[in-house]
Parts: C-alpha cells; sequence; structure tokens
C-alpha cells in the first residue's frame, strides 16, 4: 500500500507539471521551475518532485543540465522518429509517399524563395552540396543531402514547415542512403543540386520546377521492388463430398 500511494503520488505530481506545461505555454529549451518551488506549487514532498522528474526524464520530455535544472526536451519525440525510421520498410511504395510529400512542399516554395532567398544562403546551399563529394560513407552523405534540402525550406520562412519537415528528417535521410554508397551517385545528386541552385540565382521558375522534380525521381533506381505473389502450381483443390 505504501509503495502504491507513492506510486500515485508521483504520477499526480506528473500530471500536474504536464498542466503547468501546457497553461504557461512551455516549449523545448524552456527550463521548469526547481524542486522546492514546485513542492509548494503542488503541495508536495521534494522526493516526490524528483520521482516526478526522474519519470519526465525516462520519458525524454526533460533533462538535468548543470547550472540550469530541468529543461524541457524533444528526446521523446526524437526517439519514435528514429523508430519509425528503422521500422519503415524502404519500398517503392514508401519512396513515392515521402517523395509525394517533398514535391508538395519543395517545388511549390518558388515564389515564398523568390521573397527571402539571398546569395548568401545560395552561397551556403553551393559549399554544403560540395561536401557531399567528400563524405565518408552513405550515412554521412545522405545528412549532407537532408541539410541542403532543409537549407532550402528554411530559406521560405514558414516555421511550421520547417518544423514539419524537420521531424521527417530520419524518413527522408532513410531514402536518401539509397545509391549514396557509389562515387557516381554521388557526382549526380552534387549536380542536380548544383542545377537547382543555378535556377534560383536566374529565378527561372520552370527550370527550378523541372529540376526538382527530375532530382526527387532519381534515387528510385535503388529502390527494390516488392516482390509480387505468384500463385502455386501445387495448390490442392478441395475435394468434393460423394453424394
Amino acid at each position: 500500500m505504501g509503495d502504491g500511494s507513492k506510486a500515485s503520488a508521483v504520477d499526480d505530481v506528473v500530471r500536474q507539471i504536464r498542466g503547468m506545461i501546457r497553461e504557461r505555454g512551455m516549449g523545448v529549451g524552456d527550463v521548469l521551475p526547481g524542486e522546492a518551488e514546485l513542492a509548494v506549487l503542488f503541495d508536495s514532498s521534494r522526493n516526490t518532485v524528483r520521482e516526478a522528474f526522474r519519470t519526465l526524464k525516462a520519458y525524454g520530455v526533460a533533462e538535468s543540465r548543470q547550472k540550469i535544472g530541468a529543461v524541457l526536451t524533444d528526446q521523446h519525440q526524437s526517439a519514435m522518429q528514429r523508430l519509425f525510421a528503422f521500422a519503415m520498410d524502404v519500398s517503392v511504395d514508401a519512396f513515392r509517399d515521402i517523395q509525394g510529400y517533398r514535391r508538395l512542399t519543395e517545388m511549390n516554395l518558388f515564389d515564398q524563395l523568390m521573397e527571402r532567398l539571398t546569395p548568401e544562403i545560395l552561397d551556403e546551399m553551393e559549399a554544403l552540396n560540395q561536401t557531399i563529394l567528400s563524405s565518408q560513407d552513405a550515412e554521412q552523405a545522405s545528412e549532407r543531402d537532408f541539410r541542403f534540402h532543409a537549407l532550402l525550406v528554411n530559406a521560405a520562412g514558414n516555421r511550421t514547415l520547417s518544423e514539419t519537415y524537420g521531424m521527417l528528417q530520419p524518413v527522408i535521410q532513410r531514402l536518401m542512403m539509397a545509391g549514396k554508397s557509389q562515387r557516381l551517385t554521388l557526382e549526380t545528386v552534387v549536380g542536380e543540386h548544383a542545377a537547382i541552385v543555378a535556377a534560383l540565382r536566374s529565378g527561372n521558375r520552370i527550370a527550378f520546377s523541372y529540376q526538382m522534380d527530375r532530382h526527387l525521381d532519381a534515387g528510385l533506381e535503388f529502390i527494390p521492388e516488392a516482390p509480387r505473389a505468384t500463385p502455386s502450381n501445387n495448390r490442392t483443390m478441395p475435394r468434393k463430398g460423394r453424394k
């Protein structure tokens, strides 16, 4: 009974902390009040608050930082994203779904980009693009590939779009890894990125749409087709009952 009461008290404080986070509009990076303050606020013991903090940390909602205290994090979300990317079957259908999402976002940013893009951002994109050729492995190449496209998305100035695109980073990067162990593939990616930047520098909407569409389709050749089910020739037909 004692252990049950303690667990119930801790759960209650966790619920109250979550409510406080919502009411105060707190987000990632914000510092939670200290144990003593929360103990007074929730009329609880410091030990119970300490256990509640441990629960939040276990779920990746908060982490302890020296000289700062408990800080809200998004580690739970990141863990779920990585798990989803790991569990996702890299198939033709998955490729088309993800690239379809990217078409709806990246290919429709031209007007916003023309208003906000600066020569400095384009220079940064070109410099990052060149580092893809010196990547140590496919994983690093895909990470730099994603950063190139993230620069493009972020330049549009839509915070919600940038956050949504960032949430899909593990999934997009996993698809981007296809074929990147080959030098020729890296050179092709760099060339396609360069063509996209050139279209943006010249303000050519048609060229931008064409180069982006071509680029988003390029990796499909490295995605294996799912084997098709074939009827078995050895299937036994049910026998008709005797009359």
